[in-house]
């Protein structure tokens, strides 16, 4: 007799930076016995942990947070990495009997665990550097034109103002020959692994700049500088993907002298502020998500009550 394997319950937390989710996913987790499951693309660095606005010590002392401070700023991470890592964690905690709570505001990693990855050719640094240069030259709205004339079910999938996306879809097509999006459709993004309840986390857009623009303020009170001083100490060199970052770019700048400290700390809000809302486009593409505000915290946990009662959490 072939054994069977049910799907591991899994409650996950998004939505954009500064929103809350740490703290709604700790609550989770305090609540029903859960541990976090990290799905955030800079928290895996070790040593970057004011700039990434890392869980403290105490909060990951109270509820065990899973994925974080892993590799060092000059290892090479993946997509792919992160599902073989995430999915090993989230077995080992349902063994334990333990609820996964996947929280983080990397869509990639959230996707790559839940759906798995798609099988296209990994990126071409010829072929992207060309239509970098083309946005350039031409602006973004020439790059979405030419992906509308040659792939346009591709195009009815993307935003024209999602550069990376266009870039990716004009990518895979002229690397395959065959739209993104048929790519996708061929790809089982419901292998049946895991039973999922999707918590989305979105504060009005004033509310949510106020958050950003004061968690900005307070990395740079608890030392932003001086940890991004410490890493280049390290010879960890500033051309680092995980250098390059936004949280950590403009303050090496500043250390450098190239910009005083007052832009440093302008061009840090101004750029979460933009990366917040790369992060609400990707998850509002997901139609299963329940979206809640900050108020929203029983809410939330009415309905987490209400998923795990029918698993066998």
């Amino acid at each position: 007799m072939t054994e069977t394997r049910s799907a591991i319950p899994v409650v996950v937390v998004v939505g954009p930076t500064a929103a809350g989710k740490t703290a709604v996913a700790m609550e989770i987790c305090r609540r029903f016995g859960g541990e976090v499951l990290s799905a955030d693309s800079m928290q895996i660095y070790r040593h970057m942990d004011i700039g990434t606005a890392k869980p403290t010590g105490g909060e990951q002392a109270r509820v065990p947070h899973h994925l974080i401070s892993i590799i060092d700023p000059d290892e090479h991470f993946s997509a792919a990495l992160y599902r073989e890592r995430a999915s090993e964690a989230a077995a080992t905690l349902r063994r334990r009997g333990r609820v996964v709570v996947l929280a983080g505001g990397t869509g990639l990693y959230v996707d790559a665990l839940l759906g798995g990855l798609i099988e296209v050719p990994p990126a071409d640094p010829e072929l992207r550097a060309h239509f970098r240069r083309e946005a350039e030259a031409r602006g973004r709205e020439y790059l979405y034109n030419l992906l509308s004339e040659r792939d346009a079910l591709g195009a009815s999938r993307i935003h024209p103002r999602d550069s990376v996306r266009i870039i990716r879809a004009l990518e895979v097509l002229e690397l395959t020959g065959i739209s993104i999006v048929r790519h996708q459709w061929k790809h089982d993004f419901r292998d049946g692994l895991y039973d999922c309840l999707k918590i989305g986390l979105a504060p009005e857009r004033e509310e949510l700049y106020r958050r950003i623009n004061e968690r900005a303020n307070d990395m740079m009170d608890q030392g932003l500088a001086e940890e991004a001083h410490r890493l280049l100490q390290h010879d960890y060199a500033p051309s680092l993907p995980s250098m390059q970052a936004f949280c950590y770019r403009h303050v090496i700048q500043s250390l450098r002298g190239d910009i005083s400290s007052e832009e440093a700390l302008g061009r840090l809000k101004r750029d979460t502020r933009n990366y917040a809302k790369r992060q609400i486009a990707w998850f509002k593409r997901d139609g299963e998500i329940h979206w809640f505000g900050p108020d929203g915290v029983e809410k939330i946990m009415a309905l987490v009550s209400n998923f795990l009662s029918r698993t066998d959490v």
